[in-house]
């Protein structure tokens, strides 16, 4: 979750009932920075890598977008 607040990411892994373990493995935007124009560059590049190193076959990027929009994204590592 690309959050810019804190309890933005609290309140998506409360909802969605995610598993803390699984949830910004290595941090979000806050830890990790938010580029602008590059953060969903970073983001799928982050998810790549996190793809092939864990050898897990799913994984899912997302982030929000001014205005209350948002988009996301599903990966599957084929190999």
């Amino acid at each position: 979750v690309n959050e810019a607040f804190a309890p933005q990411v609290l309140s998506v892994q409360r909802e969605l009932g995610i598993d803390l373990d699984r949830l910004n493995v290595n941090g979000g935007a806050i830890a990790l920075g938010h580029p602008l124009a590059a953060s969903g560059a970073r983001i799928t590049a982050h998810l790549a890598y996190e793809l092939k190193r864990r050898n897990v076959r799913y994984g899912i990027g997302s982030a929000c977008i001014g205005g209350g929009q948002g988009i996301a994204l599903l990966f599957e590592n084929v190999q």
